[in-house]
């Protein structure tokens, strides 16, 4: 067996088997194609992520791209395709990136250590703001998005005192975000027209409500993943000198090939659901395996991103510049694949470069994981990074 670089362990769903049916009629897939192929398929659209909610929705409003599909989503994809291609980032965002950096990196210079997380979110949330245009909030958004994304909370629901305090605490979060967040964004894009998400969704006819539940589902994405991939590279680069020498030699697509192997060992969001709107055909252990119309698929993207017949011999190991496509599955695929994939791993870069050319950084102490059971994420906690000076 080869060596395992992971540093989040997540439990395997099954023995290996690459197409599956669960006790409980849901299908897992774990295998590299299949899992693919899922992603990819026509007869599939997006299911989990709350989307049964948002289906309850009245018909007039408008779904977030996240939960449409068919060709309502693939043109929308189309039309906002452009804020995410690797010129704009490099024309609009590269030097913001650099900037936010060293604000955050400020911080540690300044007291000698700081909590990663924090920098990282940071980072992230600027960022992301940018580029959705959230640029005239109130003070406080990182604690606005810390309260709507808790490390812990309950499942929605009457059923139990718990889900009735997350419901009550859910949409007083969506007002707190609206009003001090959403609302003053938009009222600013109407009195100056500007180029970005928001100027798209106000061109487009979008009520308030609705572009609100555009910027959450972007901030999910752009921030809050972004957050935990800063601070899961950082630890592997702090704790493997071999790969740490690499990154610090190589020119910046050699250190994006490092970001894309440790993504695909640690992705993020290690499970998506799809629901399947027709029969689709997977090849399984013994032979070709048929998912029936409306069944739902567990996709483990953490097992098809270790599945040798997709990424290769010694899937476990950290090995740069694989034959595999950079990080693998885990920024999705097919229609729903992020699209903000390429400004996540270059802001990774830009913070990550800046941190590891302190002098005498080091983490203090192997940090916290707890993990997001529903999306198979994880959340990293208490990693501490202190400078030498720094008693």
């Amino acid at each position: 067996m080869d060596d395992d670089a992971r540093k989040i362990r997540r439990p395997a769903p099954h023995d290996g088997c690459p197409v599956r049916q669960a006790d409980d009629g849901t299908w897992q897939v774990t295998g590299y194609a299949q899992a693919r192929a899922v992603l990819r398929g026509d007869g599939t659209v997006q299911a989990g992520l709350g989307v049964e909610t948002v289906e309850k929705l009245p018909a007039r409003v408008r779904r977030p791209v996240l939960y449409r599909d068919g060709p309502e989503h693939r043109e929308h994809r189309r039309q906002t395709a452009k804020y995410f291609t690797p010129r704009r980032v490099d024309e609009h965002y590269r030097d913001l990136m650099a900037e936010v950096a060293e604000r955050q990196l400020a911080k540690l210079r300044a007291v000698g250590e700081a909590p990663l997380p924090e920098l990282s979110f940071g980072m992230a949330i600027e960022v992301a703001s940018a580029i959705i245009g959230l640029t005239s909030s109130r003070p406080g958004i990182r604690g606005r998005l810390e309260r709507f994304f808790p490390e812990k909370f309950g499942r929605p629901g009457l059923t139990s005192v718990h889900g009735l305090y997350w419901l009550v605490r859910q949409n007083v979060n969506w007002l707190r975000f609206y009003l001090a967040d959403v609302r003053p964004a938009v009222r600013a894009h109407r009195r100056e027209p500007r180029d970005d998400l928001i100027a798209h969704l106000i061109a487009e006819g979008c009520s308030d409500a609705e572009i609100l539940g555009e910027c959450l589902t972007f901030a999910a994405a752009g921030m809050v993943t972004t957050r935990e991939f800063i601070c899961v590279a950082a630890w592997h680069l702090f704790t493997d000198e071999a790969l740490l020498e690499r990154y610090r030699a190589a020119d910046e697509p050699g250190r994006l090939a490092v970001l894309h192997e440790i993504l695909r060992l640690e992705p993020v969001v290690a499970k998506l659901r799809r629901r399947t709107t027709a029969p689709l055909d997977l090849d399984g252990a013994d032979g070709p395996v048929t998912v029936p119309a409306g069944a739902l698929i567990d996709v483990y993207v953490d097992a098809a991103n270790t599945d040798p017949s997709g990424v290769g011999a010694q899937p476990l190991a950290m090995c740069p510049g694989r034959a595999a496509d950079g990080a693998a599955l885990s920024f999705g695929d097919g229609p729903h694949r992020c699209p903000g994939s390429g400004i996540a791993v270059l802001e990774t870069d830009v913070f990550l470069t800046r941190l590891f050319a302190l002098d005498g950084v080091r983490m203090a102490a192997t940090p916290r994981v707890t993990f997001a059971n529903d999306i198979g994420g994880y959340e990293i906690r208490d990693l501490t990074v202190r400078l030498a000076s720094a008693t």
